[in-house]
């Protein structure tokens, strides 16, 4: 199982009416519920499990600014910007800390990578800078093995998922939200060509505005209504490790692992590329648009075929409103984690930090990682269904970005000035001619 979170004591009530109903209880739906929320929307929050009961908890809690598609820059700016004031807002402890994240550089061809990173982010007047040296090793405190140069911004910082979107949901409920947990949404309704309500397993909610927040579960979602999201499901393997004296502060990226102080002592440490890519019957609907992704990741995420492709075949079609749906038979995706590679990883944090040898693993889990074609997410309005607004793709980058996402959502399913600029997140880049551009260095 993944990760114990906090809890959020559901609400008892179904509302028969809402102003907005947001589906999905991770990091992005409960930011935009709270959001909305402090507007004074009618908003419900629907989450067929858990608060953050799947991929919300289960990241590695890094809130980064650094090594991000460009396109991303700006939400993220914004995002880090809430986290700053997270913990006074919600009235609880998120675990937010700013601690600077370092990549850790073994080569020429990995420091004119950055390089070309940092001059294309310029604009932007990010604080990342390249280190070396005796500022290396500060950051670096014990560690036995030397790295040519680093990749640092001091300004980016970590955060606790298992208490995150719990403290943030809670919060959305004394701003005036209802949050449901234990409440599937089976599917939308529309009246006049547009959304009207939502069909939950508890009944009926009339709204006017829908966000679609549901992570991994997008593409079922929007397929169930005709809506084509270029989306595959990638599965991510993690652990944490018990109380470690004298380790480092900054999270950091080495050529083998990954590393993240908790608030508890211990570290989240998962290998540097940690992901498989599980072949599914999606695999083949979106390959031309996967394609690129392919072609520049094949060497860095394994494919496997197994028995979740026969899985996902059996949720071909779509369930009667009126009937239990696949959402209820399955309340939490809980893949097995890969645990060869994460012993690898702990392996390889010993080889470079000799205070990890001794570590304890005190857990293990995974998590699957909603991915796009081109990795930057969709925060967009669905032209052919006015009133629904999808929030999904995040591609193992949501956590951190994720108020700010939320935030977005909010202003584009109430008509609000947006946060930022959503053209770069539009849902139609897929099918308007646009060519799917993965930028160098991501």
């Amino acid at each position: 199982m993944g990760p114990a979170t906090d809890p959020v004591i559901s609400d008892s009530a179904l509302p028969s009416s809402a102003d907005v109903v947001v589906i999905g209880g991770g990091i992005i739906g409960t930011s935009a519920a709270f959001d909305l929320a402090r507007r004074g929307v009618r908003v419900v929050l629907c989450e067929k499990g858990q608060i953050a009961g799947e991929q919300s908890s289960r990241n590695w809690g890094w809130v980064r600014k650094q090594g991000r598609d460009s396109r991303e820059l700006p939400l993220i700016v914004e995002s880090l910007r809430l986290w700053q004031g997270m913990n006074e807002a919600v009235g609880a402890d998120t675990g937010f800390r700013t601690t600077g994240i370092l990549y850790a550089l073994s080569s020429d061809a990995d420091i004119a990578r950055w390089e070309a990173w940092l001059e294309r982010v310029r604009p932007y007047q990010l604080d990342s800078r390249l280190v070396s040296g005796d500022e290396l090793t500060r950051l670096m405190p014990g560690a036995t093995r030397g790295f040519k140069a680093g990749l640092f911004t001091a300004s980016d910082g970590r955060a606790e998922p298992q208490q995150a979107a719990p403290a943030i949901a809670r919060a959305a409920q004394r701003a005036g939200a209802t949050v449901l947990t234990g409440c599937a949404v089976r599917g939308l309704e529309t009246t006049g060509g547009r959304v009207s309500g939502v069909v939950t397993e508890r009944g009926h909610i009339a709204c006017n505005g829908v966000v679609l927040a549901t992570g991994a579960w997008s593409r079922l979602f929007c397929k169930d209504h005709d809506i084509r999201l270029p989306q595959l499901r990638v599965r991510s393997s993690v652990l944490r490790t018990g109380p470690v004296e004298g380790g480092p502060e900054a999270a950091a990226w080495l050529p083998d692992v990954a590393y993240r102080k908790r608030l508890d002592g211990g570290y989240t440490v998962a290998g540097a590329v940690a992901s498989v890519a599980d072949i599914l019957p999606d695999s083949f609907v979106f390959f031309r648009e996967f394609l690129p992704a392919l072609r520049q990741n094949w060497r860095k995420m394994p494919l496997r075929f197994g028995r979740r492709f026969f899985e996902e075949l059996s949720w071909a079609g779509p369930t009667p409103l009126d009937q239990a749906s696949r959402y209820e038979r399955v309340r939490v995706l809980d893949p097995a984690p890969q645990q060869q590679v994460n012993a690898g990883a702990l392996a390889a944090l010993a080889t470079v930090y000799p205070v990890f040898a001794k570590a304890k693993v005190a857990q293990q889990w995974a998590g699957l990682i909603d991915v796009t074609p081109d990795v930057v997410p969709v925060i967009s309005p669905v032209e052919r269904l006015p009133g629904l607004v999808v929030a999904t793709g995040f591609s193992g980058h949501g956590f951190g970005i994720g108020p700010g996402a939320g935030r977005l959502a909010a202003d584009l399913v109430t008509g609000a000035p947006p946060v930022v600029d959503p053209h770069p997140f539009r849902l139609t880049r897929f099918s308007d001619g646009s060519e799917i551009r993965i930028e160098a260095g991501i």
